[in-house]
């Protein structure tokens, strides 16, 4: 059994993450913003605790105790949020001494098989650009300055399948996909399986 805190447990990647966590027997911390509106993800396993990402002291005392992070957190109208996070994640987690982070990350930022990243392919939806960037932005942080962690950055290949059901099942992909999907519960999976196995990697898992 291991110890796992998981920021932006209560987003739709982040509640399964929780989920797949406890059922295989682990004790978790979920991490969320208000948490009066999460009562749904306690259990006798789950700590739920309010928390800010961004906030390096934040992360180093929620982080604390733990084997390793796993980071869902995600706001849609910030230049700054993935950056600052980054920044936090990895000032934070060096300070617990937690040395594992995976985190979720955008399929738009991995390359198609033309080497093109997907988010640079013509007819890509020029309004969701400003948040693929603040993403890569927030990657790029970590390639730059997250040595000191063992982290990977676990994307689907192209999207999730809002409707899905889990499978128990997931296949890594070497490119970007915009048609492959995967459902939040079967993304759990490789969140989990990635935090519980350290494997000194630092790069971009493509999921489907």
């Amino acid at each position: 059994m291991g110890r796992f805190v998981i920021f932006g447990a209560g987003g739709r990647a982040g509640r399964q993450a929780v989920a797949e966590a406890r059922r295989r027997g682990h004790q978790v911390t979920a991490v969320v913003r208000d948490p009066s509106r999460y009562g749904g993800l306690a259990d006798d396993g789950v700590r739920i605790v309010a928390g800010d990402v961004t906030d390096a002291a934040d992360v180093a005392a929620l982080a604390a105790g733990h084997d390793a992070a796993i980071n869902a957190a995600a706001v849609i109208d910030s230049e700054e949020f993935f950056t600052s996070a980054s920044h936090a994640l990895i000032k934070g987690l060096r300070q617990a001494g937690v040395d594992r982070l995976v985190t979720v990350g955008l399929a738009s930022l991995l390359l198609g098989p033309d080497g093109t990243r997907l988010l640079d392919m013509p007819g890509f939806p020029a309004e969701f650009r400003p948040f693929c960037l603040a993403h890569a932005d927030g990657l790029e942080v970590l390639r730059g300055e997250g040595g000191t962690l063992d982290w990977v950055y676990v994307s689907p290949a192209g999207d999730f399948d809002h409707e899905g059901e889990r499978t128990g099942r997931y296949e890594l992909r070497e490119h970007g996909d915009p048609a492959a999907r995967i459902s939040y519960a079967d993304f759990a999976l490789v969140l989990l399986d990635e935090a519980e196995t350290p494997r000194h990697h630092h790069d971009h898992l493509a999921v489907t």
